[in-house]
């Protein structure tokens, strides 16, 4: 038999099946990706490093769908405005992906030169060093919760009865649509407004 022109396994093919199986259940396995695959659970280890090396695959994935050109616009709040908007917009369309994400060390380069685009911008607006990390970690606090929100049913808070809860019943009538989109926007202007004093603090004190 001649070799098949499509080749079973490659790096590309594990991580888009790895993918599947994180939207569908949450979760992935090596040998679940081997038997999707029809191939060997063995045969994936000639291409990828393990559980640890498709986690990071699938970091790399999922963060290509972020603008990192949005790290290049001016001034330094635009370009956080920008970059979390495109960030959440990545994580919202698999959301399951971020407890698998958060919980394993990032080491994949193309996204560790991300880091290292916003650690620059941060840095050249005249932020602190000691709160450049803390200012990025909480802007992904907001992002990633945002994402998971998305991913949410639209009516969170079921109520039997309103009268037992009448004010949780009025709150809830006038929110209207676009719950999520909307606490994200008021999330994301509150960090910003913080991280302008801590900046102003920081040039103030110099």
């Amino acid at each position: 038999m001649g070799r098949p022109r499509t080749p079973l396994l490659d790096r590309e093919r594990i991580t888009t099946t790895a993918l599947e199986l994180v939207d569908e259940k949450g979760e992935f396995s090596v040998p679940q990706i081997a038997r999707r695959l029809g191939v060997q659970t063995g045969s994936l280890y000639h291409h990828v490093d393990g559980r640890d090396g498709i986690v990071e695959l699938l970091r790399e994935r999922v963060s290509a769908g972020i603008d990192i050109a949005t790290l290049d616009l001016r001034p330094w709040d635009e370009a956080l405005r920008a970059w979390a908007r495109s960030y959440r917009a990545a994580f919202a369309a698999h959301p399951r992906t971020i407890p698998l994400l958060m919980t394993n060390p990032v080491r994949a380069p193309r996204v560790l030169d991300q880091y290292e685009r916003a650690v620059s911008l941060l840095l050249d607006a005249g932020f602190a060093p000691p709160d450049v990390m803390p200012v990025i970690v909480a802007l992904e606090n907001v992002v990633l919760g945002s994402a998971l929100d998305l991913a949410a049913p639209e009516a969170m808070w079921e109520l039997a009865d309103d009268t037992a809860t009448p004010r949780l019943a009025e709150a809830l009538d006038a929110a209207g649509e676009r719950r999520a989109d909307r606490a994200f926007e008021l999330a994301l202007e509150g960090f910003l407004s913080h991280a302008r004093r801590r900046l102003e603090e920081h040039r103030s004190a110099g």
